[in-house]
């Protein structure tokens, strides 16, 4: 699924980076997961860290324990290897996430702010509701909450998933981040800058557009939840995502679970095959969400 026009670069004296693609697609970001699972079952001495993005990668490494020639001859014989293989697959997840959208606390933060925004009326989901050519909030909810989102990269702050729709490209959900970034946005905030949505892990500042929040925590340090057993972030590059609109009554049930430390989140093992996927994006998401509701 690569090409030639991979662009490789160092970063100072321990890192390389691996531009794969300028722009963002579901192939790029496909082979940006392959590789960095490729690097990592060579057990290259010397690298001590993998990090796939969007439409790139990143590998920190040790230059007293691999030379640089050495690591870049490596990993390009990992990128050939990705690219003649006609059945790119990815063992991951498929993973439920309520939603309450238009709430109180997304709208508030979004008001306090609106000097920093493209539109003053409304809030943020009619402005991307207009965006988008449709008719209100709620058919955009609609858009967002139908077809699945995947996992590109996780980071910017601990545990935030960027999250790509896999939908054809012009059915992307495109909107654009606040003119100036807000000084605040509550934790799990579901939020959308440009093709990506994302969950703030954690309250603070930000600039993408929010259209909701979820009660499911997605960064627990100190591990109380079951669901953080082996580690403090929820989410992994190559999980795939369906949001489900819910109303007050059930946000306030799920957060009662999340307090007295009983919540378990609703996830699925999927085996995701990309060629599958690209030949019918609609049947294969319904079959992926067949596997969701099975669980």
């Amino acid at each position: 699924m690569t090409t030639q026009s991979s662009r490789y670069t160092w970063g100072a004296d321990e890192h390389l980076v691996v531009q794969i693609s300028e722009e963002m697609s579901l192939p790029a970001n496909f082979t940006a997961m392959a590789m960095s699972r490729g690097i990592e079952e060579r057990g290259l001495t010397g690298v001590t860290d993998i990090c796939p993005s969007n439409a790139s990668l990143l590998v920190r490494f040790d230059p007293d324990l691999i030379a640089p020639q050495a690591l870049e001859e490596a990993v390009r014989e990992v990128e050939a290897e990705v690219a003649h293989d006609p059945h790119l697959s990815l063992e991951t997840r498929i993973v439920e996430i309520p939603v309450w959208y238009n709430d109180p606390y997304t709208n508030e933060t979004g008001a306090r702010f609106r000097d920093r925004h493209q539109r003053p009326e409304g809030n943020d989901l009619d402005f991307a509701a207009i965006e988008n050519g449709l008719d209100s909030a709620e058919a955009f909810i609609e858009a967002h909450s139908s077809a699945p989102w995947i996992t590109s990269m996780v980071g910017f702050v601990a545990g935030l998933p960027f999250l790509f729709q896999m939908v054809d490209r012009d059915r992307q959900l495109e909107v654009p981040k606040y003119l100036r970034p807000r000084t605040d946005t509550p934790e799990r905030t579901i939020g959308h800058g440009g093709c990506f949505s994302c969950i703030y892990s954690v309250r603070g500042a930000g600039g993408y557009q929010m259209f909701g929040i979820t009660p499911v925590p997605i960064f627990d340090p100190k591990q109380r939840l079951a669901d953080f057993s082996e580690f403090m972030v929820f989410f992994r590059p190559g999980d795939i995502v369906k949001f489900r609109a819910i109303d007050e009554a059930e946000y306030s049930s799920i957060r009662s679970e999340v307090e007295a430390g009983t919540f378990r989140g609703r996830y699925a093992p999927v085996d995701f095959v990309l060629q599958d996927f690209l030949d019918d994006p609609d049947t294969y998401n319904s079959r992926l969400l067949e596997v969701l509701d099975a669980h």
